[in-house]
């Protein structure tokens, strides 16, 4: 049974001169001890999912329609109290800047321990006892002199350590990582990439893992979405996503990645940038921007997720219907 469930999600803005969609008819789901990675562009809706998730949204967004499960029970139209207890006892969060996690007015112990007492019923001994055992567990040295530490004390890397001691405080089903190495250097992100695998694994938490590093995603993640304009274009297990791209756009963002087998002077990019909110064209949204020639149906019919070999992609060339064929750019069927 699935932990997590994202239902048709629609997320929108209201402002001066109408409504902006920024996430459109999302679904997809998640199991216990599974990490889905979420990759794509900046403004792809990323994040926004996340936050649409742990009840984060920033007024005026609102999710429109749709529903989103955790163990089969509603929490999108949750109140704002009972919401947050579910996000500190069931769903933990990572950010990609950690000091804008961690209060700088209070030691890293202090916050750990009100974080458990909050949500588990121990006293105040046994829930500093347990933020130790926590600092430890995410790779901390010398925890027990470094809990009464503030935040600034603490190194880029060490304090992200902390960020995600604090999203297991409560022992959480759910753990939604938001860009939790893009601030931190090579060796540090290894690090952490191998201590998100490990509580995985011991704890049995699933984890949303965003980023647009498609190199994490390949090291970290059992399955990934890859999200364009608000949709999802393609999700799958991480190793067919990769290595046999079902969607132009997964094409484009694999081709982009340096092959360090080959010499070339020039990378790969894909032509023109991701549309605006207020401009996303009717049909595929990626169809100004697709290296194959499209037909009148990629202009007009906008795709849903459907089956493409092994993974799911929403593109009218898994269709099988026919009515669309792919084209090279010099009109020949590839």
């Amino acid at each position: 049974m699935s932990l997590l469930q994202v239902k048709n999600l629609v997320v929108e803005f209201p402002n001066r001169r109408g409504v902006l969609r920024a996430l459109d008819d999302i679904s997809f789901d998640i199991a216990p001890g599974e990490i889905l990675g979420v990759v794509g562009e900046s403004g792809a809706g990323k994040s926004l999912t996340g936050a649409s998730i742990i009840g984060l949204l920033e007024p005026p967004g609102h999710v429109a329609s749709g529903e989103i499960l955790l163990e089969g029970r509603r929490i999108d139209n949750l109140p704002h109290e009972e919401m947050r207890h579910v996000r500190g006892r069931q769903i933990g969060a990572i950010f990609q800047d950690p000091l804008t996690s961690l209060n700088p007015l209070y030691t890293v112990g202090r916050q750990l321990i009100e974080t458990i007492q909050t949500h588990l019923p121990v006293n105040a001994a046994e829930a500093r006892q347990r933020a130790i055992n926590l600092l430890k567990d995410t790779g901390i040295p010398a925890a027990e002199q470094r809990i009464d530490h503030y935040p600034h004390q603490f190194s880029g890397g060490m304090r992200q350590r902390v960020v995600i001691a604090l999203a297991l405080a409560a022992e959480p089903k759910l753990i939604v990582a938001d860009e939790p190495t893009t601030a931190l250097d090579v060796s540090i992100q290894a690090q952490i990439i191998s201590l998100l695998k490990r509580v995985c694994r011991e704890r049995g938490a699933a984890v949303m893992l965003i980023t647009h590093d498609m190199g994490v995603i390949a090291e970290t993640c059992d399955r990934v979405a890859v999200m364009y304009a608000g949709r999802i274009a393609e999700i799958g297990p991480v190793h067919e996503v990769i290595n046999h791209p079902a969607h132009p756009y997964t094409e484009g963002l694999m081709a982009a990645i340096p092959d360090m087998e080959s010499d070339v002077e020039v990378l790969y990019q894909i032509d023109g940038a991701m549309p605006r909110l207020n401009a996303i064209p009717r049909g595929c949204a990626f169809n100004p921007r697709c290296p194959y020639g499209f037909q009148e149906r990629c202009r007009t019919e906008r795709p849903d997720l459907m089956n493409a070999g092994a993974t799911r992609a929403a593109c009218w060339l898994h269709a099988g219907d026919g009515r669309v064929q792919r084209v090279t750019e010099t009109g020949v069927p590839a």
